[in-house]
């Protein structure tokens, strides 16, 4: 079935990307093929665009790891999934094996999602990435406790706002870091407790006095380079710190001395150790959807684009401009 396919044909920045009119198969086994209504985009995605990611694109190469939609057929040995289910994808796939960016998406069976019918497509597709991704290190690996002092840089990306929720859910404390004070008061409406402006602010002095000195236990960051240092300053005797991605094209060295006398842990962190493990992946699922069942996690989304400005929407996501999820919406 011919459907309309974001594509691209080397490496480089947003104008790479096309939309093709492309063959979609029908699903083979243990596939399932969805009627796309709504993409979410993420740094994961501009990073495997640009030639940055874990893994080189193989051309002509097709992108995208959320979305959400009806499902249009079912491929052979799918269970509990059916020709029309309301679904949504979670990211635990290859790029370069499946792409969600168009009209029609082929995913593996285990990364559909049934989400909670209040939300609308646009929350739905931008729910999975933000909320495992945060899930995974926060809950499943640091157990998060009441209490707990949570410090989080790239505050205003979906996965900074998804890692406060959780944080608030569970009664620790949530410190989002933003290079300026432009972003402080709606980062403090969406659930910061408290909001550090690195560029304006002393990092490690404010974080002390926040925390009445002791520092915070879990650090969640998706930057390193030479702010590590800083990071793990401000951090508390024993606390964890996760390097979720490499932002910055800084070397990042490692701060040496406060590992060894804070016996800091500095642990690499990416969320397929949860969507590639079905056991762990159900208890995010139930975790995720009961948090989106009751309101306590709510996708932030900061502005929509229609397929056709695909381009424009990922020269958006790369501009830092937005605060939450930037979606697609076919």
């Amino acid at each position: 079935m011919n459907a309309r396919i974001v594509r691209f044909h080397q490496c480089g920045g947003p104008e790479v990307l096309n939309i093709e009119s492309v063959d979609v198969p029908a699903p083979a086994r243990g596939e399932v093929r969805i009627q796309v209504k709504a993409l979410g985009l993420n740094r994961a995605e501009v990073m495997f665009r640009s030639g940055h990611y874990i893994e080189q694109p193989q051309f002509p190469a097709r992108l995208g790891y959320e979305a959400a939609g009806i499902v249009e057929s079912v491929g052979p040995e799918v269970a509990g999934v059916k020709v029309g289910d309301a679904v949504s994808v979670a990211p635990s796939f290859s790029q370069n094996q499946y792409g969600v960016y168009g009209e029609l998406a082929t995913v593996p069976a285990a990364a559909i999602m049934k989400h909670p019918p209040s939300l609308s497509w646009q929350q739905a597709a931008a729910a999975w990435m933000q909320y495992l991704t945060a899930y995974g290190a926060l809950v499943h690996i640091a157990d998060i406790k009441a209490g707990d002092m949570v410090l989080i840089p790239a505050a205003s990306s979906s996965v900074g706002i998804a890692a406060a929720q959780i944080t608030n859910l569970v009664g620790a404390t949530p410190i989002g870091l933003t290079r300026t004070g432009k972003k402080r008061q709606a980062l403090m409406e969406l659930g910061f407790k408290h909001v550090v402006a690195t560029d304006e602010q002393d990092l490690v002095a404010e974080v002390h006095k926040l925390t009445l000195g002791k520092g915070a236990r879990i650090v969640f960051d998706p930057v390193g380079g030479p702010t590590l240092a800083k990071l793990a300053a401000a951090m508390a005797p024993h606390g964890i710190l996760f390097q979720y991605g490499a932002l910055s094209t800084d070397p990042t060295p490692l701060p040496l001395m406060d590992v060894l006398i804070k016996s800091l842990t500095v642990r690499g962190y990416v969320l397929f150790e949860i969507t590639g493990d079905a056991a762990k992946l159900k208890q995010a699922e139930k975790f995720i959807v009961n948090g989106l069942s009751t309101g306590k996690l709510s996708p932030v989304i900061a502005k929509t684009f229609p397929l056709e400005q695909i381009v424009e929407a990922h020269r958006y996501l790369e501009s830092n401009e937005q605060i939450g999820k930037i979606i697609v919406t076919i």
